[in-house]
């Protein structure tokens, strides 16, 4: 009896085992790298699968069970094999410039990103490619006037059949001045592709934009060019920093509607002529909160008193002074008393503003970071500067305002003293003011608002990472 039972019960176990799901290891199909803010969902949205097939696949029992980095694979994708790369399209990446770097067929990658048009190639969408190793054609090169395919060919260590192959060239005779090609070979990951002549890269950092984020435009240039441009509705300032490259740093609005905004260069060269190029660049969502609603004195929503001080702060934080006062990073305004701080409000949180005793209602958003702590507590310079305003406002209180160069603008509201003056240069981490409740406030605590090009962004960002 106990032989017999033994081949019954691995008739029953491989039975069982049969029947359980496919896990990861086991199912087909490319792998994609989970990247941050994606969720399941969005996941099997994005590649037209169902959420039970992906959980399947995997062997995820909870869709909340997600992180950055990991490994997915995802079913249904006939014919696709390998892992499935995330990148950014930034300004200068065409439709036809990736075709020709990657050799994804069009077919796929319309499959892979549910592509209807070559015009929906935004500035900083993330589009999917499958891997392709060694197949990738990372040079950029460009036939200049009067130079032949055969001359570009020879000068870059290639032949004019393969350069014609990669790039879906008719022959050697079909190569047009300023096209941009590739082929094999190491690229220079901070040049683009398609712009004009003058234009020897551009990158956009930190893509997708958001509300409320910083824009940092880099450009290099052949010499002697001078640049200028346009991100949304604003114009850029562009200052010369390191190795011949030139930097534009611009803020995005928080209350600006999500979508896609003109990005456009401008380059005028030595003999004054002048060159363009413009792309549609992508905004996306600051995921700002609501906060609770807030009764203030009516007088501190009064627009007869709110409107000529708000014109006053612009009217200072509009110059963009050519040199750069700050090196490094910005830190912690309120880093003197650190062990003791925390944030009351954050950046960007939609607010209603209620008149005490009035109907008067007025919508906003915060404009800047709000640091808890006591009256008299130190305040210290972020960054380097000169101050160019010191002084009472009424919504404001005591405040102080201080230039980093290059449109970079400081400004700490609420004080209870204020200890420099107007035209003084201070150093990072030098006492500049005491914390106070004066101006329209519910209690004692720093307001510290950044000013980047005309706009106000969140201080955050500045704090987390380095500028330009």
């Amino acid at each position: 009896m106990h032989k017999r039972a033994i081949p019954i019960l691995f008739l029953i176990a491989s039975l069982l085992f049969s029947s359980q799901p496919v896990h990861a290891q086991d199912a087909s199909g490319p792998i994609y790298i989970v990247q941050p803010g994606d969720s399941l969902s969005s996941i099997a949205a994005r590649f037209s699968v169902s959420l039970n097939d992906l959980m399947s696949a995997n062997g995820i029992a909870d869709a909340n069970q997600l992180t950055a980095g990991q490994q997915l694979v995802i079913p249904g994708l006939e014919g696709i094999t390998g892992l499935l790369s995330t990148e950014v399209i930034n300004f200068g990446d065409s439709y036809r410039s990736l075709m020709r770097q990657t050799q994804v067929p069009d077919s796929l990658f319309r499959k892979l990103n549910h592509v209807v048009s070559p015009s929906e190639f935004y500035v900083g969408v993330s589009m999917i490619l499958p891997g392709q190793g060694e197949s990738q054609n990372n040079k950029r090169i460009s036939p200049a006037a009067g130079e032949s395919l055969l001359e570009l060919a020879v000068k870059n260590n290639t032949d004019v059949w393969s350069l014609a192959d990669i790039n879906g060239l008719d022959g050697s005779w079909d190569g047009l001045p300023g096209d941009t090609l590739f082929t094999k070979g190491e690229g220079d990951n901070a040049a683009t592709t398609g712009l004009p002549s003058a234009f020897v890269s551009a990158e956009i950092r930190d893509l997708p934009i958001k509300q409320g984020g910083t824009g940092v435009i880099k450009v290099q240039t052949i010499p002697g060019v001078t640049l200028g441009g346009l991100l949304v509705d604003h114009p850029l300032n562009f200052f010369p920093d390191e190795n011949g490259v030139q930097v534009a740093l611009q803020g995005v609005h928080a209350l600006l509607e999500p979508g896609v905004y003109p990005l456009r260069l401008d380059a005028t060269l030595p003999d004054g002529s002048k060159q363009s190029y413009e792309q549609l660049i992508l905004i996306i969502s600051g995921n700002y909160p609501d906060d609770p609603l807030l009764y203030v004195d009516p007088a501190t929503i009064d627009p007869a008193s709110t409107e000529p001080e708000l014109q006053e702060l612009i009217r200072l934080t509009t110059p963009s002074t050519p040199t750069k006062l700050w090196s490094g990073d910005f830190i912690s305004p309120a880093i003197a008393y650190a062990e003791s701080t925390y944030f009351t409000s954050r950046y960007g949180n939609r607010r209603m503003y209620i008149g005490q005793g009035t109907d008067l209602q007025v919508p906003g958003f915060h404009t800047g970071l709000d640091f808890g702590g006591g009256d008299g507590l130190a305040i210290t310079a972020p960054a380097a500067g000169r101050v160019v305003f010191a002084g009472p406002w009424t919504v404001r209180g005591n405040a102080t305002v201080i230039d980093h160069g290059w449109g970079v603008y400081s400004g700490f509201w609420h004080q209870s003293a204020i200890q420099v003056q107007v035209g003084q240069l201070v150093e990072k981490n030098q006492v500049i003011g005491l914390v106070g409740g004066t101006g329209r406030v519910t209690g004692a605590h720093l307001h510290w608002e950044l000013w980047v090009n005309g706009i106000q962004v969140d201080p955050l960002d500045w704090l987390i990472q380095t500028y330009p």
